[in-house]
């Protein structure tokens, strides 16, 4: 079977496409920003040293008893609030036996048959439009710790720090079906925990993590196919690329008449392809039982309803309301959603100065540029949204131009962002000039010393009206206000 041909039809479309319905669910595990574990009082954090972040409790001494951490709850609900879930009123933990040594008490705590969210939905784009996919459960659970391949040549090496770290795993609906909507869905699910602040998103430090269900179906089955599962893909490209292999190496076995085995299969970035890990005889190959170690938990409707009040505006819901409400593009809407921290930024500005469109270009451009040029986040730009809301309100009183705005007031308010824009635009003296009588007199000078030019304009020449604006603003060291000034020159020019 070849491994890197890609046949497509005439639209663009692979071949198998025409006989095929590919069908995938994903399942993301996000790790929780908690300041301690799952089930244990020890650290939650990435990149200590080895085996410190450790315990009696997460080793899985004799006797030892976990605790549940409240936050961790806390977490998964406003999860499940913010993708349409239903909240479970009362559940329970689970033990999820199996062996591997990073995982030093042979199970994890997790959640079977009661999860804490079920039934919900994210809305993705699509060409024309939006697709509702369908989120099956999202449940709690303990990740293991790690293993290490690639340090000792002889030896795996296991660090235990990441074991107990608290997890939420969200299970799609098998509603997917194409790489792309998979690449969608997934940035989706990242945004949403990084607006709700419950992980930061990393798939390179594996804060996020993907396994997807890919099978084939006939066109026209109702029937699934016979599902392989690929794991430890570390982007989203990954898992697009992963999904469009794998539905090439599929459709490639059932035309020549093999027949697909559910297995666990790994993706191979180098080469673009999946390899065969293990088999899995049943969907579900693990043994649970209940947690005999931690109570059942309740969810009252009072406190959904409080974490529901703590909850900032989600993207959806503000791409909504620019497009709709501020006259925006779904471009620049998307672009000012894209993380929470410039959302926030644009909602603190234009709650001051009510030119949306320019308060978008400006968070959009200059203070966007500033903080990628910088490699930062947008949190730690220097100038508070008040105060750029200042250099628009200057500019739409036609006090600075947007030029004089952007080249030279921006750049002397990231050096002092304590003033205001008005402070220091007449401290440097970039106020403009609104003197009309002035422009006039200037115009009647330059009009005496260019006459041809005078007289090309007025036979139809119009271009020549650039050299006269480009004189005027010499003349005024650039602080006639543009717009006004045209309209002197074009006066004098015409009469």
């Amino acid at each position: 079977m070849s491994t890197t041909k890609e046949v497509v039809t005439g639209t663009g479309a692979p071949h198998w496409s025409e006989k095929y319905e590919l069908v995938v669910g994903l399942e993301v595990h996000a790790q929780l920003i908690t300041a301690s574990k799952a089930y244990s009082t020890d650290p939650n954090a990435y990149g200590d040293h080895p085996n410190t972040n450790v315990s009696v409790v997460t080793l899985g001494h004799p006797g030892t008893l976990p605790v549940a951490n409240k936050k961790v709850v806390e977490h998964a609900i406003r999860l499940g609030l913010a993708t349409h879930c239903s909240i479970a009123p009362w559940m329970h933990y689970a033990r999820k036996n199996y062996f591997y040594p990073d995982l030093p008490k042979g199970y994890q705590i997790t959640q079977d048959h009661t999860p804490i969210c079920t039934k919900g939905f994210v809305m993705i784009p699509v060409e024309g439009g939006e697709k509702r996919i369908g989120i099956t459960r999202i449940h709690m659970e303990e990740d293991a710790g790690k293993s290490i391949h690639d340090v000792d040549p002889f030896n795996t090496l296991v660090d235990l720090n990441r074991a107990g770290v608290p997890l939420v795993e969200i299970v799609s609906e098998p509603d997917i079906r194409s790489g792309q909507e998979a690449y969608d869905y997934l940035v989706e699910i990242r945004r949403l925990v990084r607006y709700l602040d419950i992980c930061d998103g990393n798939m390179e430090e594996g804060s996020l993590r993907c396994d997807a269900n890919i099978s084939l179906r006939p066109k026209g089955a109702t029937t699934f196919g016979t599902r392989c599962e690929v794991k430890n893909m570390n982007s989203f490209r990954n898992v697009m690329r992963a999904i469009e292999y794998e539905a090439q190496r599929q459709s490639e076995l059932l035309d020549a008449g093999g027949t697909i085995h559910m297995e666990t299969r790994t993706f191979d970035a180098g080469k673009g392809t999946t390899i065969g890990m293990r088999s899995k005889e049943l969907a579900h190959d693990y043994r649970y039982f209940p947690e005999p170690d931690l109570q059942p938990l309740t969810v009252s409707d009072s406190m959904k309803e409080a974490i529901r009040r703590e909850m900032p505006p989600l993207p959806r819901e503000l791409r909504a309301k620019y497009t709709q409400q501020l006259g925006l593009s779904d471009y620049d809407a998307g672009i000012l959603t894209d993380d929470k921290a410039t959302a926030l930024y644009y909602e603190a500005v234009i709650a001051t100065v009510p030119n949306y469109k320019a308060a978008a270009n400006w968070v959009m451009g200059d203070v966007r540029g500033w903080v990628n040029e910088r490699g930062l986040d947008l949190a730690q730009f220097p100038i508070p949204p008040q105060r750029l809301a200042g250099i628009i309100q200057l500019i739409d009183a036609g006090k600075v131009s947007h030029s004089t705005a952007s080249q030279k007031l921006f750049p002397l308010m990231l050096e002092d962002p304590g003033s205001s824009a008005e402070e220091l635009a007449v401290k440097h003296d970039l106020v403009q000039q609104t003197n009309e009588d002035e422009i006039t007199t200037l115009m009647a000078k330059l009009m005496e010393t260019y006459p041809d030019k005078v007289e090309a304009y007025r036979k139809g020449n119009k271009g020549l009206l650039g050299l006269f604006m480009g004189e005027v603003m010499k003349a005024t060291k650039g602080k006639a206000d543009p717009k006004r000034a045209n309209e002197v020159v074009r006066r004098s020019l015409e009469a």
